[in-house]
């Protein structure tokens, strides 16, 4: 197992052991692929941890059936890890055109964050997936100070992990751990479409 070394050890009056174990907030950011996959993959680490694991999607839409849903699901109902609870907030509304307005999907987008404030006041998962939660903010359809309050002054020993394009720069600076996925090449780019087993 690799032995990480720290640059620096703060004088917080912590025990190693208490600060290796402090919950994180994670952001995967950037244009390039392999945000949400990599969010569940830690997932599914939380899920082998027994750890409870909640997800949150959206962006995507409820219709839409990825693998990485059935397989935390049966994962989840399997007896061997942690639980797992999906939900979708919405349809899909950065790619495909639906029936509502912009102010039905803002509304969707500000009740599924008010049951995500609601779970973590009262610690009802160990781990959150909060995946393309940075449109709802981008868009200005969340209050920024709101949901950085909320996710700094989470309590207990919850990890957040937050995907998306765009992450705000005061989502960044608060978060533990960010990663920013750059594109060096995408079939998309030669006018091929998400297919089967890769995107979904």
């Amino acid at each position: 197992m690799p032995q990480g070394k720290p640059e620096s050890v703060p004088d917080d009056g912590l025990t190693t052991r208490q600060r290796r174990n402090r919950p994180l907030l994670i952001v995967h950011t950037g244009t390039g692929k392999g945000k949400s996959s990599a969010a569940f993959g830690t997932a599914l680490r939380a899920w082998n941890q027994g750890w409870p694991v909640g997800v949150f999607q959206f962006v995507k839409s409820a219709k839409w059936r990825i693998g990485e849903e059935r397989a935390l699901r049966v994962l989840g109902e399997s007896g061997e890890g942690g639980t797992v609870a999906w939900h979708k907030m919405g349809e899909g509304w950065s790619w495909i055109q639906r029936p509502g307005t912009e102010e039905d999907h803002a509304a969707d987008a500000r009740e599924g964050w008010e049951q995500i404030k609601r779970d973590l006041a009262a610690e009802t998962y160990r781990f959150y997936v909060l995946d393309e939660f940075t449109y709802p903010l981008k868009w200005g359809w969340l209050d920024l100070d709101d949901v950085v309050g909320a996710l700094t002054g989470r309590p207990g020993g919850q990890h957040v992990v937050i995907t998306g394009r765009d992450a705000p720069g005061r989502l960044i600076e608060a978060a533990d751990l960010v990663t920013e996925m750059g594109k060096v090449r995408h079939p998309m780019d030669a006018g091929q479409k998400g297919q089967r087993g890769i995107e979904w």
